[in-house]
């Protein structure tokens, strides 16, 4: 069986936890197409947070207390900048994880691919699945927001980390995505799979950037294969981020069911086939979708492999 799973930020990281242990039991392979929107260049280093959130998870090297970074990180470098006065002073560079910027970065200015660098960073850390970012082209998300009495676009990093995304905001811009095509692999690994998942990630700003890939799109939501969607949404509340503040954005209920319908039956040219809720979302429904509802809390590897054994049943594969 062949599993490609769309996916970003920590909660994408610590699913794919759950679907590589449930992989290994029935001798599946898996694909994770992962969210670059997040990407940003800082001090001169390409930072891709969603990839490196994923790899390090997987790798056994993610801070477990903070979620994101580094186990055992330490901030020599963040504080030699802040010295420096170096700007900007609100995102901080953890030692360990600049080792990674220094590579991808190096490797990127001579000529290789993101899908490339990504594949020879894996080497060290073995994540046990193929790991591919949803393009090589530039493909940042900013968003519109109120500051200081106007009216401008920002990254999503600074939104987030500076202003914690406490700001009057309009809408959400996917700077490239109308330029940008499937990273080498992914239309390969779209068209030979048994079944897509859609990670219980952020629907704005981690699943859709991926789907603002117009090729990488088409291919899931024509393709042969059944795409089922896990909510990221447990009883009206996110299971960790903003969600809530990007779906609030868009006027998108704050629930399993809002969710779901902002994805959208494949029936009617959306994305979904199944949708899994959480036992508290029992009654959640999305029109021309099948739901399903399990305990969706990823508390350790087997709970969370247990939620993706629910997820190929619904789907028809498992």
């Amino acid at each position: 069986m062949r599993i490609v799973v769309l996916t970003g930020g920590i909660g994408g990281a610590r699913f794919l936890v759950g679907v590589r242990a449930h992989a290994r039991r029935i001798g599946a392979e898996v694909t994770a197409v992962v969210n670059v929107g997040d990407d940003v260049r800082m001090h001169g280093l390409q930072i891709c947070p969603d990839l490196d959130s994923v790899m390090y998870t997987l790798g056994g090297a993610a801070d477990p207390e903070r979620g994101w970074g580094r186990v055992g990180e330490s901030w020599v470098i963040k504080d030699e900048l802040a010295k420096y006065g170096a700007e900007p002073t609100w995102f901080g560079l953890g030692d360990k994880d600049t080792a990674t910027h220094l590579v991808r970065t190096t490797m990127l200015n001579a000529g290789y691919p993101l899908s490339a660098v990504t594949a020879a960073l894996c080497e060290r850390w073995q994540p046990g699945i193929t790991m591919l970012p949803a393009t090589d082209s530039r493909l940042e998300t900013h968003v519109v927001v109120d500051v200081d009495g106007e009216r401008k676009a920002i990254h999503f990093q600074e939104w987030w980390v500076r202003y914690r995304g406490d700001l009057p905001t309009h809408r959400f811009v996917f700077v490239g995505a109308d330029a940008a095509t499937p990273a080498a692999g992914v239309l390969e690994a779209i068209t030979n799979a048994d079944v897509v998942l859609v990670a219980p990630s952020n629907p704005v700003v981690s699943i859709a950037p991926i789907l603002a890939v117009q090729q990488l799109k088409e291919a899931v939501v024509d393709g042969p294969a059944p795409v089922v969607g896990v909510s990221p949404i447990i009883a009206g509340s996110p299971v960790r981020g903003m969600a809530d503040r990007c779906l609030e954005t868009l006027g998108v209920e704050i629930s399993a069911t809002g969710v779901g319908a902002l994805y959208g039956t494949r029936a009617e040219n959306g994305l979904l086939d199944g949708w899994l809720v959480d036992e508290s979302d029992a009654g959640a429904a999305v029109p021309g979708v099948k739901t399903k509802a399990v305990p969706l809390w990823m508390t350790d590897e087997d709970a969370t492999a247990a939620m993706v054994a629910a997820a190929l049943e619904l789907a028809g594969v498992g």
